[in-house]
């Protein structure tokens, strides 16, 4: 690549998107404390921060065709950079919730669908596959690297030191952002607002349901909300389930909308006739299941090393790092094997190896931190990630031409958030789910009296929560259990929180397996064949949405 100060600016915005939610992750105890707030508070102005982007994002999307994607761009640093200093100096959690949740959230919907067609605007051929591949690379790096960020910071500055930094990048981002060439200008359109509202609203039903699986069970109601003293389950059914039959029911009206829109000649906010590319549409499931599944690894990895092991942040980032060298390495190696490989079997072997490095956690999950099998395990689930993260971009944008590539950029951004929502739900259930059997049944045969197992039993009915296994023997000796007694329970819970870890990364083995179905539309063939060899597939060709798409 030639052109490197256009793809070092978007990368830079890019990790700034990532590393946010992961740094404040690892951060949350201190700032409850700092703020003199809640872990609730915490996790809603976490919620909240995805709500926003998941409710928004294709409306920043469509303003990026409205004022230019390169002006769509610099605004949401702008705002984002405000969000982060606001962030940087809040008082209490309701200015945090302003600055992170809101502002910052505002600000990404604009500059996330911007950076996937500026990539489109400046790049070309192979330049292009590797410009997404370093965008890849970056997302995963701020993922992995965010908790060992976080952990130093929090750990020897200020977690406010992280934002104050972010204000700086922004700066500088939107100081160069002149570099990057917006070919397509603005293309002023009427927004129907209609569609925004209907979008918005079905996307926050589904993700928010999905969000709260873990708390409130996917059918069955585990721990629904409580409102007036009275359980919210209607009809016997777990708030969940309503949230995202309801976001669905918007959603398909948000759909019905854009098909009546184009059909009475008026611009829609969302060209439904994308979805009849196969390319696109199989790209698309592919990075739902990515995100879904990095969602959910780092969901239970840090139960593993925090809450089972023990390790503090700065800790428990330094044993994920390596899954950041794998990422960035392989992503890298990714747009090489391009040249020799088509996307369909790179991205199958990052599925693969997926599965492998999953088998590999398996066995390093132990009460012992095995930390080479571990390590290894941690590097190979990144060098599947950076093989996927280093086609899913070129593919999903080289489906489309330039004029469609902010639309294809905003449906990246909504599938993104879906994912990772999806991931955190689904993986975060099975946990808990597995925790409660695992515990109880080992309670059932542990060497504890009957009494006291009936004690612990009826302490636990209404579910196992997630606690650090060291608290284990002060809760039990608070809840009149003698030394010995709250011992065992200790070890109970320890195991039990193994084999839950266990039952999860099988979970993830099977959404591993099963993305390799939803791969079957992604072009078989290798990237830069020249026309005349073949159909015209090839990773860097626009498709049009005709029958042979289809």
């Amino acid at each position: 690549m030639k052109n490197w100060p256009v793809i070092a600016i978007l990368g830079s915005a890019q990790f700034v998107m990532v590393l946010d939610g992961t740094v404040m992750n690892v951060s949350i105890s201190t700032v409850v404390e700092d703020l003199d707030t809640s872990v609730d508070a915490m996790q809603a102005a976490i919620t909240f921060y995805t709500l926003t982007m998941a409710a928004l994002m294709l409306l920043g999307a469509k303003l990026g065709d409205v004022w230019g994607r390169r002006r769509a761009f610099v605004i949401g640093s702008i705002v984002y950079a405000v969000g982060s200093l606001t962030t940087a100096l809040s008082p209490n959690v309701a200015v945090l919730f302003l600055g992170w949740s809101i502002i910052e959230g505002l600000g990404a919907v604009l500059v996330i669908p911007a950076i996937a067609a500026l990539i489109a605007d400046n790049y070309d051929g192979h330049a292009r596959v590797s410009a997404y591949a370093i965008i890849g690379a970056a997302s995963g790096a701020a993922v992995a690297a965010g908790p060992l960020i976080g952990g130093f910071m929090t750990t020897y500055l200020s977690w406010r030191y992280v934002f104050v930094a972010e204000v700086v990048i922004m700066a500088g981002v939107v100081l160069f952002a002149r570099r990057i060439e917006d070919r397509t200008g603005a293309r002023p359109s009427r927004i129907d607002v209609l569609s925004v509202l209907l979008s918005a609203a079905g996307l926050v039903f589904v993700v928010f349901g999905m969000l709260q699986s873990k708390t409130w069970g996917w059918v069955i109601p585990l721990q629904p909300p409580i409102v007036g003293g009275m359980e919210i389950a209607p009809l016997g059914v777990s708030p969940t389930t309503w949230f995202i039959l309801a976001g669905s029911a918007l959603i398909w009206a948000f759909v019905a909308r854009q098909r009546h829109l184009a059909a009475a000649g008026r611009p829609p906010l969302v060209d439904i006739t994308l979805f009849h590319i196969l390319r696109l549409r199989s790209g698309l499931t592919v990075l739902l299941a990515q995100y879904a599944m990095t969602a959910g690894l780092f969901f239970m990895m840090p139960v593993y090393l925090q809450m089972t092991l023990g390790l503090d942040a700065l800790q428990t980032g330094i044993r994920i790092f390596p899954l950041s060298i794998g990422l960035i390495l392989f992503s890298i190696l990714g747009t090489r094997l391009s040249l020799l490989w088509s996307p369909r079997r790179i991205i199958r072997v990052g599925q693969v190896i997926l599965v492998f490095a999953s088998g590999l956690l398996l066995g390093a999950v132990d009460l012992e931190l095995k930390s080479l099998a571990f390590g290894a395990g941690m590097f190979a689930a990144g060098a599947a990630l950076g093989l996927l993260a280093s086609q899913i971009g070129n593919v999903n944008m080289s489906s489309v031409g330039e004029e469609q590539s902010s639309e294809v950029g905003g449906l990246q951004g909504v599938f993104q958030n879906l994912g990772s929502s999806l991931g955190t739900a689904l993986i975060g259930s099975v946990l808990i789910g597995a925790l409660a059997t695992s515990f109880a049944g080992g309670v059932a045969t542990s060497s504890l009296p009957e009494e006291t197992q009936a004690v612990v039993a009826e302490a636990t009915q209404g579910g196992v929560s997630i606690v650090p296994a060291a608290s284990v023997p002060e809760l039990a000796t608070e809840a009149g259990l003698d030394d010995a007694e709250a011992a065992e329970l200790e070890r109970v819970y320890a195991e039990s929180q193994i084999e839950s870890l266990r039952v999860s990364l099988v979970a993830l083995i099977v959404i591993a397996l099963a993305s390799l179905f939803f791969s079957r539309g992604i072009p078989t063939a290798v990237f830069g064949r020249a026309p005349g060899e073949g159909p015209d597939e090839r990773a860097d060709a626009p498709a049009s949405p005709t029958k042979e798409n289809s």
